[in-house]
């Protein structure tokens, strides 16, 4: 997978001039998705304007050097692979997302590998979620949900409301374990209050490719939940506890039951609903 920055629409004639065809877009973040033959590759081209390329490591070169002047923007942040550690057997990785967001509940997935599945999330390009933009979610964990089996636990606000969240932390990352079979390693990315897992690191989803990947589910699915809520408030839900006042306040207004979109137990909302 390679990432070329600063593209516009005059990117789709130059890929179409080397054998590219326009197929239809998956996302409302896609302006255009394109597939050669030869050689094997597709490319997206993004409103963000990013263009991606995924094929393999031969043709992503062959690519670039037709692309030519247009290849100089290479991402090369994007590009590298920051995995460090490798475990082998059977393993599963698990990550959550939302913790941290005033709104939304939590999201933890799990990815089954074993030594095939986890040298093709390596060729795949799969890095820590927190390094891939928006846009780029939904195309990569489409992507390891055709190379690995995966299990997700979703839980919006009114569930998580009724819970610890430390312990619901430990039995969500416990029950995608079972659910993918119980066996094999289970690592784990570390967090306060963690009771779960073989192995757990901090920081795991930069050193395990397994927990990478479930970190791509997490996110794409914590992404989709926090769609699902900004339809019911009919208010784009923001992301993240820094600048969430302006939509907790309309939040208030609307009258709505605030358990059910926000962490009830966050200073923020508190100051809001006390």
């Amino acid at each position: 997978m390679v990432t070329i920055l600063n593209q516009d629409k005059n990117i789709i004639l130059e890929l179409k001039k080397i054998g590219f065809v326009e197929i239809g877009t998956k996302t409302q973040y896609e302006i255009s998705r394109l597939v050669c033959s030869n050689p094997k590759a597709t490319a997206i081209l993004y409103t963000s304007k990013k263009l991606l390329i995924q094929a393999s490591k031969e043709n992503e070169e062959i690519i670039l050097e037709k692309l030519g002047e247009k290849s100089k923007e290479v991402d090369k942040k994007e590009k590298d692979v920051f995995i460090s550690k490798t475990i082998s057997g059977i393993a599963v990785g698990s990550d959550e997302t939302l913790k941290g967001d005033t709104f939304g509940g939590l999201v933890v997935a799990g990815v089954l590998c074993d030594d095939i599945t986890r040298q093709k999330l390596k060729e795949l390009g799969v890095d820590d979620s927190k390094k891939i933009s928006d846009d780029m979610i939904p195309f990569l964990a489409e992507k390891i949900r055709k190379i690995a089996n995966y299990s997700v636990q979703n839980i919006y606000p009114e569930e998580y409301n009724k819970n610890s969240q430390t312990e619901l932390m430990n039995k969500l990352h416990r029950q995608v374990y079972l659910d993918l079979g119980g066996k094999g390693t289970h690592i784990v990315d570390k967090y306060p209050g963690c009771r779960v897992g073989d192995v757990i690191e901090t920081k795991a989803e930069d050193k395990y490719v397994e927990v990478a990947a479930a970190s791509i589910i997490a996110r794409d699915e914590g992404l989709k939940q926090l769609e699902e809520l900004t339809k019911k408030l009919k208010f784009k839900v923001p992301k993240g506890s820094t600048h969430v006042k302006h939509a907790l306040l309309f939040l208030k207004k609307s009258q709505k039951n605030p358990k059910d979109f926000v962490k009830f137990h966050f200073k923020n909302v508190q100051e809001v609903f006390r």
